[in-house]
């Protein structure tokens, strides 16, 4: 065999796919569908049918291209065991690093804000709606709420960890089959507001802006940029010694794009079939009482008159336990990245990064008082949730997802290679018309 069949064979076998390829991109697929994806078919819906068509074509875009991007960020330092960080610090210093670190932290935070805005609304619209008990006062609920995860976080972040990575599947397996079950209810409100002589490309409720900010959401519902680091490290490791580096990439790619498609399938079918059983104006109502789809439609089949089927009762009382359990899911999963980029900022910036001059213990109680005290009076104030997806969450998100694996291709040596290509255009447009969001909820 000539040494070039050989090499030809070598690689065509690294990139043959193993166990541990299926185990990542199901991994990736679970990091992306959390509580986010609950909001995504009120917005993408808010604008009725063409406008969440248009999303439907851009979805698996912005997936797979702004994840891969990160990725290949992650790919180009020298250090096969190193995280983002420590790639960020090795192409632009310590004060890249440092930087890297904030966002990180800030584009973590607002999670939790929305996601303790959430539960509490969840959680007393399922009291009063399904339950049928007295309204509860709103700043003693989310403060219960808080103080439960609080407690099981200080003394159970193990099992809790442990619990959390068992319920990812259960709940992907309930939107499936809540999306299939609501079939029968499905009807053409939807399609009968479409009116083509009536629709306009500018203005609020145009085409543009509506995709525009359905852009935003995407970008939210459709992130699972926090594992890209770890997932990329792990494939150089396995993949980088025998294979090359160009290789782990085509690789890493190929694992990014499986993942992409699977989200995009599911988070799309469960939009659709939330909205063909509903209506635009249900989705705008959903908006307005800031209550995550799920408990929407337990509400929506709570006031069915007549018999109700048995999913019907049975939908009811699950959506919003399933809501619940989701939300409860994101906000133990955010808070620990969180947790951990709190306390990074606080070495850096009081103790120069030197863990010998505070105890771990009283670092994460001094970092814990922070992040739930914030959080409970956000969810106290109780903002639109939506406008703080599009306005906080999305733009910091897109910053890190999009903008700075842009930036780095311009910068960076190991990177060139993907220097001048079509998709990154359409990357940094991504970014930039999400963080763009900032300034229109201004104007």
């Amino acid at each position: 065999m000539s040494l070039d069949n050989a090499i030809a064979s070598s690689q065509s076998k690294g990139l043959a796919w193993r166990k541990s390829d299926t185990t990542w991109t199901l991994g990736l697929f679970g990091t992306a569908i959390g509580a986010g994806v609950l909001f995504f078919p009120i917005r993408a819906g808010f604008g009725g049918l063409i406008p969440i068509l248009i999303m439907l074509v851009l979805a698996y875009p912005i997936a797979f291209l702004c994840h891969r991007a990160l990725a290949r960020l992650c790919l180009s330092g020298s250090n096969p065991s190193g995280n983002i960080t420590e790639t960020v610090e090795e192409h632009f210093g310590k004060t890249g690093g440092v930087v890297i670190t904030f966002l990180y932290f800030f584009a973590i935070l607002p999670l939790l804000w929305i996601y303790g805005v959430t539960i509490t609304n969840t959680f007393m619209a399922f009291w009063e709606n399904q339950l049928q008990l007295p309204a509860l006062n709103r700043g003693f609920v989310s403060l219960f709420l808080l103080l439960l995860m609080a407690f099981v976080i200080f003394f159970g972040k193990n099992l809790m960890v442990k619990v959390m990575s068992y319920l990812v599947w259960p709940f992907i397996a309930s939107l499936v089959l809540i999306s299939l079950s609501l079939i029968p209810y499905w009807n053409a409100s939807a399609i009968n507001q479409v009116d083509l002589s009536a629709i306009t490309l500018g203005g609020s409720d145009g085409i543009l802006v509506t995709v525009w900010l359905g852009i935003s959401i995407m970008v939210f519902s459709f992130n699972f940029s926090p594992i890209v680091s770890s997932f990329v490290v792990s494939k150089r490791e396995e993949y980088e010694g025998d294979y090359g580096r160009e290789f782990t990439e085509k690789k890493c790619s190929q694992i990014i794009s499986r993942a992409s498609m699977l989200m995009v399938a599911v988070v799309m079918f469960f939009a659709f079939s939330c909205l063909f059983t509903l209506s635009p104006a249900n989705m705008a109502e959903a908006k307005a009482q800031n209550i995550p789809v799920l408990s929407y439609l337990a509400n929506h089949f709570s006031s069915m008159a007549g018999s109700k089927s048995t999913f019907a009762t049975t939908l009811e009382y699950a959506a919003s336990l399933i809501a619940l359990v989701a939300i409860f899911k994101s906000f133990f999963g955010h808070y620990l990245g969180t947790l951990e980029g709190l306390n990074g900022l606080i070495l850096k910036f009081k103790y120069h990064g030197d863990k010998t001059k505070v105890s771990e213990g009283k670092l994460n109680s001094v970092s814990m008082l922070f992040i739930m005290g914030s959080t409970w009076l956000v969810a106290y104030v109780n903002p639109n949730i939506l406008d703080l997806i599009e306005a906080m969450g999305a733009p910091i998100i897109a910053s890190l997802l999009c903008l700075l694996p842009m930036y780095a291709i311009h910068k960076v040596p190991a990177l060139k290679p993907f220097k001048g290509k079509a998709e990154n255009i359409f990357v940094t447009a991504i970014g930039l018309l999400t963080i763009l969001n900032i300034v229109y909820k201004l104007f």
